[in-house]
C-alpha cells in the first residue's frame, strides 16, 4: 500500500467532458497542486451517496480556503456513471468525478480490493488523502465496510493541524 510521502503512481483517469470521456493523466492532477481525493467502492454505494460524498461538497469551501487546489472523488466505475452519480448529488462545478475503470491506479496505490466473490470484480478500498506536488501527505484508509476516517470533517481537520503547525515555523512559535 503507498506510504506517506510516497510519489501517486502515473496512470490514467478518465473524466466525462461533454458527451465523451477523455483520459486524464494523474500528472496533470498533481503535478505542482494541492489535492484531495477521495474514493469509494463504487458510485450510487449506500454510504458513499448518504453520507462520504455529501461530506465533501459541504466542505469544498472549507479545502479551498486551506489553498487546496481540487477534490477529486475516484471509483472503480466508468465517466459516464461518475458524472451520474455527480450529477445526482450535486458535486459537479465542486467536486471533480474520475473513473478508474479497471481499477489500476487504485492496483498501483495498493488500494484495490478483490470483490469477485460478490461478482463486483475489482473495487477500492474507501480513503482519503492529501497529495502535495504528487507526493501523499496524509492517507486514511478504512477497513472494509467501515465509515469512521474518510469523511471530510476528518482531513479537514487533519490539514488544519498542518496549516497550523506550518504557519507557527513560520512566525517562530
Amino acid at each position: 500500500m503507498i506510504t506517506i510521502g510516497e510519489k501517486v503512481p502515473v496512470a490514467v483517469l478518465k473524466e466525462l467532458q461533454g458527451d465523451a470521456p477523455v483520459a486524464v493523466p494523474t500528472s496533470d492532477l498533481f503535478a505542482a497542486k494541492r489535492v484531495i481525493m477521495f474514493s469509494c467502492p463504487g458510485a450510487f454505494t449506500p454510504k458513499s451517496t448518504i453520507r462520504q460524498l455529501p461530506s465533501f461538497i459541504a466542505h469544498f469551501d472549507d479545502f479551498l480556503a486551506l489553498d487546496i487546489d481540487s477534490v477529486i472523488c475516484i471509483s472503480v466505475n466508468d465517466a459516464f456513471v461518475m458524472n451520474a452519480w455527480g450529477e445526482a448529488c450535486g458535486a459537479l462545478g465542486k467536486i471533480r468525478m474520475l473513473a478508474d475503470g479497471h481499477a489500476e491506479f487504485h492496483t498501483r496505490m495498493g488500494l484495490e480490493m478483490d470483490c469477485t466473490r460478490f461478482t463486483l470484480g475489482f473495487r477500492s478500498h474507501r480513503f482519503s488523502m492529501f497529495v502535495d506536488d504528487e507526493r501523499v501527505k496524509i492517507l486514511n484508509v478504512e477497513s472494509p465496510g467501515d465509515y469512521d476516517v474518510s469523511d471530510a470533517a476528518v482531513i479537514l481537520q487533519q490539514l488544519r493541524e498542518i496549516h497550523q503547525s506550518s504557519e507557527g515555523a513560520e512566525t517562530g512559535r
